[in-house]
């Protein structure tokens, strides 16, 4: 899971099948006429000039091996390409670098791919399979924090022709291609490069992007346009990022005094609020689209009552999400049912099949057969980051809803500790309750499902000893949810898949080790003459920003 500015979790499963990373389902709200809903369209003339974007995100690195943070990795989508992307505003892979999607073998484990022609990097070396061949290995053999995301699958790599890569697959994966559509599986220029573990380049990037990036400094990154790129040129001169690091105050007052065009990544609730408010006096824009983090409550199943399921049950019946967002996140927020998100065709609102929207009625008629009432209560630790505010109103907010709803039959407790301190005991089985985010790696359900759920030793007696259930403190085990994820993982029909998670989401449901609470959006907003400004899950493609008004 990656964080807004740092890595907050980093995930430690034993298997192939660790991910965090990005991109994620899109929606595209964009700033103009349009004869659809919440898209924009460029300028037909563009205006040119250089546009300037604020940011509290500080890049620790520009290197693709090492990159695993927001900050980072937006820059990298725009100035380095990968093999595939996705349609903006949808879950469809296209080829970017390739020249279309993989040709698979019988046994599901080798990948041959063809390569466009007549690219060049930024320093102008050419691009080829051999090119490819290097920056993958790069990305995998360096051991960047990344590195997982292909170590983990990817038995060998090799160029089979002059345009033409072979990747082969230590299991079957049918995800894999997404996993290529990661911005640090980017290609990079063999000669700007070394291949060795810990040679790393953290304040150059040289791909084969629209921009080529010429300043990196602490407070700023200067992107200017590459004249020799392959495709469609920039609706724009430039890009200048001006970085107020882990300052939202000084991005919001910079914003609102025209200091910069947009501002995007990451404003406070209230903050985002007041610029909504001037977005319709019509003192600028604002654009929102739905966002791919899913805040959640982890309940460790190895500790006592959250063992008994009828416990777990009820606390799934109490919870009330449209309360949380409209209390904790000002209504900045969409309530999720499931642990895959809304946007993606696998999602199932399982959780309100079985408990509804709330079910108080369920939640006492559970906690009685448990043996709980107000004269027999359960007491329930919630612990959280003592950093996040949010997550300390979640906590109180929930505290506060089973004393008025339940008599005091469930009494929880907030609890913080330091975040690092946090992090690295959720996976020993020091906290009962959890409240965390999880951040995606790439555009597939099952980012959201095995880390979460898998388990690679364990029994139903131990719980979960390792994998993704141990890891992410549920200790969840059971052998069907194990043969599911196996399955989805190697299947290669797309409706075959979607049952298999269908049943997986019911099952999540029924037994659950973890209670989904909320989905993100995702808010820019931009000066009155800046148009054709998209978001896509925790990046924006800037070649897209023009200034100037959009036609009527």
């Amino acid at each position: 899971m990656m964080s807004k500015g740092f890595l907050i979790f980093r995930k430690q499963l034993p298997n192939w099948g660790q991910f965090i990373g990005l991109f994620v389902i899109c929606a595209i709200l964009v700033i103009g006429c349009n004869n659809e809903p919440n898209s924009v369209q460029p300028p037909t003339e563009t205006a040119g000039a250089r546009i300037t974007i604020g940011t509290t995100l500080k890049p620790r690195t520009l290197d693709p091996a090492d990159s695993y943070e927001l900050a980072g990795i937006n820059i990298i989508y725009n100035v380095g390409e990968s093999l595939y992307t996705y349609e903006l505003g949808t879950t469809k892979l296209k080829p970017l670098l390739a020249t279309e999607m993989p040709t698979l073998s019988e046994d599901s484990l080798t990948y041959t791919i063809p390569l466009r022609e007549g690219v060049s990097f930024h320093d102008g070396t050419l691009f080829n399979a051999e090119a490819m061949e290097f920056s993958l290995k790069r990305f995998m053999e360096n051991g960047g924090k990344p590195s997982f995301l292909l170590t983990d699958i990817v038995a060998s790599v090799a160029a089979t022709g002059e345009y033409e890569l072979t990747i082969k697959l230590k299991q079957p994966f049918s995800a894999f291609p997404a996993l290529l559509a990661f911005p640090g599986a980017c290609a990079l220029s063999p000669a700007a490069y070394t291949l060795g573990v810990g040679e790393f380049n953290p304040n150059q990037l040289v791909g084969t992007g629209q921009y080529k990036l010429t300043e990196f400094t602490a407070d700023s990154i200067k992107l200017d346009v590459f004249a020799e790129y392959w495709g469609e040129k920039p609706a724009n001169e430039g890009i200048d990022l001006q970085i107020y690091a882990q300052n939202s105050a000084n991005l919001f007052n910079s914003f609102r005094t025209g200091a910069v065009d947009v501002a995007y990544q990451s404003l406070d609730p209230e903050q985002i609020k007041s610029l909504q408010a001037g977005a319709k006096e019509g003192k600028w824009q604002d654009i929102e689209a739905p966002g791919t983090v899913v805040s959640y409550l982890v309940l460790n199943l190895n500790q006592k009552p959250l063992d008994q399921l009828e416990v777990r049950q009820a606390i799934a019946a109490l919870l009330d999400r449209n309360l949380l967002i409209e209390r904790v996140l000002q209504g900045q927020g969409e309530p999720v049912y499931s642990l895959i998100p809304t946007g993606f065709a696998m999602y199932k609102p399982a959780f309100q099949e079985v408990y509804g929207a709330v079910n108080i009625t369920k939640a006492k008629e559970l906690l009685t057969q448990a043996g709980y009432s107000a004269t027999n209560p359960i007491i329930i630790e919630v612990w959280y980051p003592s950093g996040s505010t949010t997550r300390s109103i979640v906590a109180q907010t929930l505290k506060a809803l089973a004393a008025k709803e339940l008599a005091g039959a469930i009494q929880f407790e907030p609890k913080s500790v330091e975040g690092a301190t946090a992090f690295s005991n959720v996976g020993k089985g020091i906290y009962p309750t959890f409240l965390a985010d999880w951040y995606p790696d790439f555009l597939d359900a099952d980012n959201y499902i095995q880390p979460f759920l898998s388990c690679t030793q364990g029994s139903q007696i131990t719980g979960c000893e390792a994998g993704g259930a141990q890891t992410q403190g549920s200790f969840y085990y059971s052998d069907r949810m194990n043969q599911l994820i196996e399955q989805q993982r190697r299947e290669q029909n797309t409706e075959t898949r979607e049952a298999i998670f269908a049943e997986i989401q019911a099952t999540l449901a029924q037994d659950v080790p973890y209670l989904p609470l909320w989905q993100s959006k995702d808010y820019a907003f931009t000066q009155n003459g800046i148009s054709g400004l998209t978001i896509n899950p925790q990046s924006i493609p800037f070649w897209q920003i023009s200034r100037g008004n959009p036609p009527v």
